[in-house]
């Protein structure tokens, strides 16, 4: 029997309601973990499935204990809100996990400046103050984790100027984790990025990158959940500071046939396609 590595954690996650966030407390949950969702979608969208609410029921049929707070990282209050009652409800708070994220691959000069706003708030300045509230409670954790969906500082022009207001906002967080890294290494405190090499089935890519085509040739969102559990039953003190590639986490730990992540059954890896911010 496998052991169950996050059986009684507490993971607090950023969005959550579907995606990658769902596969990720969906697979802790599958252990017995606590899973704390800090996400706006108290109601349904017209055109994406899933609240933090059935997000909740899906994570407690998984096994887990499951914690919706309806609230917006960008607001402090919801942000400090939400680890008070997660510390409340759990006694205390393991993981934290920064998947909330915005997306718009516009230009400069056709990116809206509200839109450049939304994803500075949410993505950088999110992941910011979500993992530096959560700090003083992780110090009391025996293996504390921040894991943040963003991926490597990659300063090739190329990625510089594809778009960069998204890349302003997605470096902003691998930033942030990365200095966290180093600024509580002395506390014991883990904090890695974690980024795939293909795309991965989503909402995003659905609506804002490729449509059905690109869907197709995607990878499910259980691969990146798979790594990132990988990543936080890790030693923290030994495992920081790394901007982490999904599928060279899961060769590490000796899985190498990614066939049955593929979207479409069947699908060649060199079909593929290739996810952003990687050579």
């Amino acid at each position: 029997m496998t052991e169950k590595l996050l059986a009684g954690k507490t993971i607090l996650i950023s969005g959550g309601s579907r995606g990658i966030g769902l596969a990720i407390a969906l697979r802790a949950a599958r252990d017995g973990a606590n899973i704390a969702l800090l996400a706006k979608t108290d109601t349904p969208h017209p055109k994406l499935e899933g609240t933090v609410h059935t997000a909740a029921a899906q994570i407690r049929d998984a096994g887990g204990q499951a914690l919706p707070i309806v609230g917006d990282v960008r607001s402090d209050s919801d942000v400090s809100g939400a680890v008070l009652t997660t510390r409340g409800e759990f006694g205390g708070i393991d993981v934290v996990i920064n998947n909330a994220s915005v997306i718009d691959l516009s230009g400069s000069v056709d990116l809206p400046a509200k839109k450049y706003d939304l994803m500075q708030d949410v993505n950088t300045r999110g992941t910011f103050m979500l993992s530096r509230a959560a700090v003083p409670v992780l110090r009391d954790a025996e293996n504390p984790h921040i894991l943040s969906l963003s991926p490597p500082l990659n300063l090739s022009p190329r990625w510089l100027g594809a778009h960069t207001g998204y890349t302003l906002a997605k470096y902003g967080m691998s930033m942030a984790t990365l200095g966290m890294a180093a600024e509580f290494a002395k506390d014991g405190i883990a904090a890695n990025t974690l980024w795939p090499r293909t795309t991965i089935a989503t909402a995003a890519v659905l609506f804002a990158l490729g449509g059905d085509r690109m869907m197709r040739a995607s990878r499910t969102p259980e691969i990146y959940a798979d790594a990132a559990y990988q990543v936080v039953t890790q030693p923290a003190r030994e495992v920081t500071g790394q901007s982490l590639i999904v599928e060279d986490v899961l060769a590490a730990a000796g899985i190498t046939d990614l066939s049955g992540y593929a979207a479409v059954p069947g699908t060649p890896d060199d079909q593929l396609f290739p996810d952003i911010f990687l050579d």
